[in-house]
Order: C-alpha cells, then sequence, then structure tokens
C-alpha cells in the first residue's frame, strides 16, 4: 500500500509518498480501506514536532478517517467486511489502509459522504463536549463563539443553535460574518486583529458585551486566545461559563479577579483526552450527531446548503477543498465516488474541518504530482 509519511521535521513539503508494507489486523482490530482522510490543525502541528503527541518515524499523518472494514482481527463482534466507518486517532490516516481498534470506530449511516464523515468527528464531537460536558448549555442561554468561521467555531454555532441557545459569533471580517450568520448565528460581530493596546483592549471588551447584551454571555466558546479571552470573559453573565478550547492566537493571561466578580467559571476542553477516559460518553455525543437528529437538523441544514467550487486542480484520487475559512485535504481511494450518493463531478462536501489556512497552497504541487 502507499502512504505519505512524515521522515524528518518539517511542513507538508517534506511528507514522501511511500509504498509500505499492508498492516494485518491484530486482536481487537479492524483493518480499514481509507475512503477519505481529513486534514485537521493538529495534522499540521504533529509532523513539526509542536503537537503534545510525538509519533516516533516514520508516520503517516492523518488523525480522522472514513473507510470500509477489509479484514477483522481476531475476537471482534459486530463487524462485517464491506462496513463503513468513521474513526479517529493520532496519526496514520494519510495512507491506503490503516488499523482501526474496533472499540473505536463508530458506524457511517447508510447514505453519508466518506468525506463528510472524515471530517466530522474533531470539530463536532469537540464541540458537543464542550458545549453538553464542560459547559452544560440549556436552551434560552446566550453562546458567544469567538473564530465562529473556523471548524469548530461553525460547529458551535450549529450544535449551540441546535441546543436551542442565542449564538452570537466573533469573527474578523464580513465573510465570515456571513458565514456564521448562515450556518445559524442570531448575530455576528467583526472584531479587529490583535494584538491590542490597551484602548484597543477595552474597546474589544465593550464590543463583545454590546453583541451579547446587558445580561451577559451564559456560555463563551474560546478556540482562539491571545489577547480576545480577556476582552470576552469581560462580557460573561453572572455563574457563567468560560470554555478554554485553543490558543491559535497565543496562551492567555487571565485577572482571576474577573472571575470573582461574575462568579464565572473558567473550564478547559480537552476531546482527545475526554474520547480516551471515557469512550462510552464519546460515542453517545457522536451517535447524537449522526442519528439523534442534530445532523438532520440544525447541524446539516446549515451546511449542506452550501457548495463551493474546488480551489485546486483535481486529480483522480486527491482533492484540496475549501468551504468558508475551513480547508481539509481529502485524499480517496478510486471507490470512494461509489460511496457519495447524490454527487456530481464539481461538487465538493460541505462538512470540512479548519487546518492551517495557508496549508492547501503549501500541499497543492505535491497532490498535482501524487495520487494514491
Amino acid at each position: 500500500m502507499k502512504a505519505l509519511l512524515s521522515t524528518r521535521v518539517g511542513g507538508p513539503d517534506l511528507l514522501e509518498l511511500t509504498e509500505m508494507p499492508t498492516p494485518v489486523p491484530g486482536s481487537g482490530e479492524l483493518r480499514v480501506r481509507v475512503l477519505a482522510c481529513a486534514i485537521n490543525y493538529p495534522d499540521t502541528l504533529i509532523i513539526e514536532d509542536r503537537y503534545q503527541i510525538k509519533p516516533p518515524r516514520p508516520f503517516a499523518p492523518g488523525s480522522e478517517i472514513c473507510g470500509v472494514v477489509d479484514d477483522i482481527g481476531d475476537g471482534v463482534h459486530g463487524w462485517t467486511i464491506g462496513d463503513r466507518l468513521i474513526a479517529t486517532s493520532t496519526h496514520g490516516g494519510l495512507s491506503e489502509q490503516c488499523l482501526v481498534p474496533a472499540a473505536d470506530a463508530i458506524r457511517l449511516p447508510k447514505g453519508c459522504d466518506p468525506i463528510e464523515g472524515a471530517a466530522l468527528i474533531f470539530t463536532y464531537a469537540t464541540t458537543i463536549h464542550a458545549l453538553v460536558d464542560r459547559a452544560a448549555l440549556c436552551a434560552g442561554e446566550t453562546l458567544l463563539v469567538l473564530g465562529a468561521a473556523g471548524g469548530v467555531g461553525l460547529s458551535a454555532v450549529e450544535v449551540g443553535k441546535a441546543m436551542g441557545a442565542t449564538v452570537i459569533a466573533a469573527v474578523s471580517n464580513e465573510e465570515k460574518a456571513a458565514a456564521a450568520t448562515a450556518a445559524g448565528a442570531d448575530r455576528a460581530l467583526v472584531y479587529g486583529r490583535g494584538p491590542f493596546d490597551e484602548a484597543g483592549a477595552k474597546t474589544l471588551a465593550q464590543a463583545f458585551k454590546d453583541a451579547v447584551g446587558p445580561s451577559g454571555a451564559d456560555v463563551i466558546y474560546d478556540p482562539v486566545g491571545g489577547d480576545y479571552t480577556e476582552a470576552a470573559l469581560r462580557s460573561i453573565a453572572w455563574e457563567g461559563r468560560y470554555l478554554v478550547v485553543g490558543f491559535p492566537a497565543g496562551i492567555s493571561k487571565l485577572p482571576l479577579n474577573l472571575t470573582l466578580l461574575k462568579a464565572c467559571d473558567v473550564r478547559g476542553v480537552f476531546w482527545g483526552i475526554f474520547a480516551q477516559r471515557e469512550p462510552d460518553r464519546h460515542r453517545t455525543h457522536v451517535e447524537q450527531l449522526l442519528y439523534g437528529g442534530w445532523m438532520g437538523a440544525s447541524v446539516h441544514a446549515s451546511t449542506a446548503s452550501t457548495r463551493w467550487p474546488t480551489v485546486a486542480k483535481r486529480s483522480a484520487d486527491s482533492q484540496i477543498v475549501k468551504r468558508s475559512e475551513r480547508w481539509s485535504l481529502c485524499h480517496r481511494n478510486h471507490e470512494a465516488r461509489s460511496h457519495a450518493e447524490a454527487s456530481t463531478p464539481n461538487d465538493i462536501y460541505p462538512t470540512l474541518t479548519k487546518s492551517d489556512p495557508t496549508l492547501w497552497q503549501r500541499m497543492t504541487p505535491k497532490l498535482e504530482r501524487r495520487t494514491f
């Protein structure tokens, strides 16, 4: 089989397409023929040794896949060859075949597109864990989402609406505001780009307060960090919950007197460890998305209504696609198209994960000369 391997520290341009032995499933494992692999932000970090998990080289990046079972290890029950599934791991997805623990595999519903399925778990499972487990978001509450046009940001808008919240989307430009509004946000706030001086930080804090209203935001979902965190926290409601999701703008420092004045909580969201420690609850969350009506209602409807043209030369087996400001490299075997129902050659698939905004520019030359 072929795999795109990280053999040395560096960016996507250093990945090498290599012939590898076909893996053999061990006890409790499924071997999966990969139909699609979504690229998320951690995938761009792991190949540069900037992620908290550092696999021994060589390894194939790609932590979120959709595929078809093509071999079954001993002791596995409930799966048959030909079943479709979605799964996550720390790496290994950018290969034609990979091994998945049967306990971690989630069955893909009939009719669900493989590329859409491949890009669901990282973003939406993070958000469901954040809003359900960490925030206990209730219908009628106000949810402020920072970075609301990114992968996890848009998922927070969509899931927040599905849970009955009033959603305020905070973004950095009008195009992103339109994307967040199309995804279901009740209102959108366009903020400036940091870093901010003292006057700028006060202006930003007031903008957040004006956007959420006099009662404040019951829940704030922050996948941005940096100078935005303290400003957003100043808009929180009494006994509100502040969710720490990520830090692309930098790790924040908070004056803790703010938490006292608002009697609010600051709660960390580490979905990856949650999924490892509590796999049954994680599975329940994903099944809620797939089978419980959230995907069929707010989530699916708000994403499936928009399809974008491809932005890179399409090869027989690989493509780079864009939806709003969310980017994904999708590599797939020839039969992936046959699993994608009701689509045309010019379609791309709507539910894709956020990655490095420049990733497609750096990956395009490699994809145009290499196919799986």
